[in-house]
């Protein structure tokens, strides 16, 4: 399929420049306005794949413009072109989802290489889109609220779909999962697919708050309630008043704190310390833990009736290592969006990731990922500039297992299991020496018995 994009600026000159580079690349669906009234009509008839669209245009200029397009076609990726690297106008642009900014003037390469980059996500995320309608067949009614949570796994969809039915209620939710699969960016996700949107999100860490501060903190205080309490303090309920109130690590919570807790979410309702006034709590609860709440119930470490009145919508995230498809587009976003956004993986280091069990999760990927954009020279990360702790058994691409139809000497099975791994490793004898378990020595003379240098 054609990639079809749209180019829309006031200035013929840099437009028609535009055009002929595009050409030059081997894209010949183009579309070139240089009158910002016509993209409505022309949006209309034609979906694009990409849209390069100036800011400072006559109204409707390029913010605008951007608008309208993300409005009646999502799936268009925005690239913004401007004359002034104005920082306002490139969060608002990034804020309403143009995935780009260049800032004239622009060469070759660079308009290139964002599009480069740009197709490369739209290929990504293909594989998600198709999964989306052929294997999950379920429609997002706000998708934008999910688009942190980057999956192409069938079960995971599944989820984020379950997810978006309960933000559309006031119901308490409950997000389990190990630690680093991404709780709060599910609660985050929930909180913009409700109605409650356009208000507080106010995140707690229930391990940071002490038996003693817990009423003052969460409910807030009038002033003269003990000592020190010069003035009234807003606790975290009205903080959030009309919003979200996220309780993070909730199964860390002292027991004898969580009754405390279960009246607000029961009743709605609380009293500020040192203050008889009952005030209704205008907020939504979503909690997350990473315990088996139901074990430390029979263990006596949480309480039966706050876990039910938790347990009705319970989201469980999968660890990273049961959705291995996911590693790949998490590996590519994170590369997109550090400070070297020009850095790809090499096949083998791409490779080494998706091996990997991830017990840190979608967190410890990140890290890794960034810091081994820090220490890729060439522009290309290759598996040892990940850093990650070398295991006997690594993944191997399809095409580099190996396929023993015919019965063959032990010397020549290692021989090509040797090799193997070590052209797995780009290599590096210092890798490969220790994936095999033998010492540099030995494999130097097995490689010089194997005639490689």
């Amino acid at each position: 399929m054609k990639t079809s994009i749209l180019v829309v600026d006031d200035e013929p000159t840099f437009l028609n420049s535009v055009i002929r580079q595009l050409r030059l690349q081997g894209y010949h669906d183009l579309t070139s306005i240089s009158n910002s009234d016509e993209v409505q009509s022309v949006i209309r008839e034609k979906k694009f794949d990409v849209a390069f669209l100036d800011i400072t245009m006559p109204k409707p200029d390029g913010i605008e413009l951007l608008e309208m397009i993300k409005e009646k076609s999502p799936q268009t990726e925005c690239i913004m072109l401007t004359a002034n690297d104005n920082i306002q106008s490139v969060i608002q642009s990034i804020k309403l989802g143009a995935y780009d900014y260049l800032v004239k003037p622009i060469t070759p390469d660079q308009l290139i290489h964002s599009l480069d980059r740009v197709l490369e996500r739209k290929r990504m995320f293909g594989v998600l889109n198709l999964r989306h309608q052929n294997a999950v067949n379920i429609t997002f009614n706000n998708p934008k609220a999910f688009q942190e949570l980057i999956t192409c796994d069938d079960k995971m969809l599944q989820i984020l779909y379950e997810a978006e039915l309960h933000a559309q209620s006031n119901i308490t939710v409950l997000i389990t999962g190990e630690t680093g699969v991404g709780k709060e960016l599910m609660a985050r996700a929930i909180h913009q697919a409700s109605h409650r949107a356009a208000t507080p999100f106010v995140a707690i860490n229930m391990l940071s708050l002490s038996s003693s501060l817990f009423e003052s903190e969460f409910f807030g205080h009038i002033k003269g309630a003990f000592t020190d309490a010069n003035q009234n303090k807003i606790g975290y309920l009205q903080q959030a008043e009309g919003g979200t109130v996220f309780l993070d690590e909730i199964g860390d919570l002292p027991i004898e704190l969580q009754g405390k807790l279960l009246r607000v979410l029961q009743e709605k309702e609380y009293s500020r310390v040192g203050s008889t006034e009952i005030e209704q709590a205008n907020v939504r609860f979503i909690a997350a833990t990473n315990r088996d709440l139901e074990k430390y119930v029979k263990e006596g470490k949480f309480r039966n009736d706050l876990f039910y009145r938790l347990q009705f919508a319970s989201i469980e995230i999968p660890p990273l290592r049961e959705r291995r498809d996911d590693i790949r587009l998490l590996a590519a976003n994170f590369l997109k969006k550090s400070e070297r956004s020009d850095v790809i993986l090499s096949e083998k280091a791409e490779s080494v990731l998706v091996g990997h069990d991830w017990p840190g999760n979608v967190r410890e990927l990140k890290g890794v990922v960034e810091a081994a954009v820090n220490l890729a020279v060439t522009g290309k990360i290759q598996p040892e500039q990940l850093k990650l702790p070398v295991k006997n058994k690594i993944h191997i691409p399809r095409r580099q297992k190996f396929l023993f139809e015919d019965m063959e000497p032990l010397s020549e099975v290692e021989r090509k299991y040797i090799l193997g791994i070590y052209d797995c490793m780009d290599q590096n004898k210092t890798h490969t020496a220790r994936i095999l378990g033998i010492s540099l020595t030995t494999l130097q003379r097995k490689l010089r018995g194997y005639n490689v240098k």
